[in-house]
């Protein structure tokens, strides 16, 4: 198809669709219609432009959030590092919210209340679950702190049944983690074939809630960072022992 096709198909589009401008929409249904009329997909733009659209409207940041629970995809600074802290990227339209019917969220989308989210933290020990730093502590290649962020992940029961569960991340591990799925029977799977020493050993991490290393992966550790003629060293006391 050529380019001028799609660019009629896409005016034909914009032609059916109501104005963003329309008292009769609700506010989401307002912000939804703004994006594709006036942003356009694939194009950033500044929380002050939203503002400055919808002067009347209170609180516009929220129904803008709110449309990623139909389906919309808005970037931030959190998924796409390009981006400033004051601008957002459109990437990709969802449901058709100025329609009736359309607008009924999710069940799994309801917001979290503070309550919950200091509930989800404690359950995690206060630390990101990827990477496991902790609230203000500095990455080791900047001095930036860390910000942890409570994310919901797309969760595969061992009975096929798909849940939505929370957990703690930090700012950098999450972005790009939307989409991410835990096939849960995989990981049992995965347990279930270890052996009894290998059990024990990521019992005792679990029960501590941190991998420990034992003597064996302290000495790779160091053998690892030692100069070459040092490995050689090393390396020629292990073959003594295999004579």
């Amino acid at each position: 198809m050529c380019a001028f096709a799609v660019w009629q198909i896409l005016e034909d589009q914009q032609m059916t669709l109501p104005s963003w401008q329309s008292e009769d929409l609700g506010s989401m249904a307002r912000t939804a219609l703004w994006l594709l009329q006036v942003v356009g997909v694939g194009e950033r733009f500044k929380k002050v432009e939203l503002r400055e659209a919808f002067p009347d409207v209170a609180q516009i940041d929220r129904r803008l959030r709110g449309l990623r629970d139909y389906g919309w995809k808005i970037d931030t600074s959190r998924e796409d590092p390009t981006l400033t802290q004051q601008e957002q990227r459109f990437v990709a339209a969802g449901a058709e919210v100025w329609l009736p019917g359309q607008a009924k969220a999710p069940k799994h989308k309801a917001s979290i209340t503070t309550s919950q989210r200091s509930k989800i933290l404690a359950d995690d020990n206060y630390m990101c679950r990827s990477c496991g730093i902790t609230a203000g502590e500095a990455y080791e290649d900047t001095v930036t702190p860390a910000v942890l962020n409570v994310a919901r992940r797309k969760v595969v029961l061992p009975d096929g049944s798909v849940g939505y569960q929370t957990v703690t991340e930090c700012k950098r591990c999450g972005v790009g983690s939307g989409e991410r799925t835990v096939e849960l029977a995989q990981v049992l799977a995965e347990v279930r074939a270890l052996s009894p020493m290998e059990r024990q050993v990521l019992t005792s991490w679990i029960e501590a809630d941190q991998r420990t290393l034992g003597v064996l992966e302290r000495a790779w550790g160091t053998y690892r960072s030692l100069p070459a003629d040092s490995r050689k060293v090393v390396a020629a006391e292990l073959a003594d022992d295999n004579d």
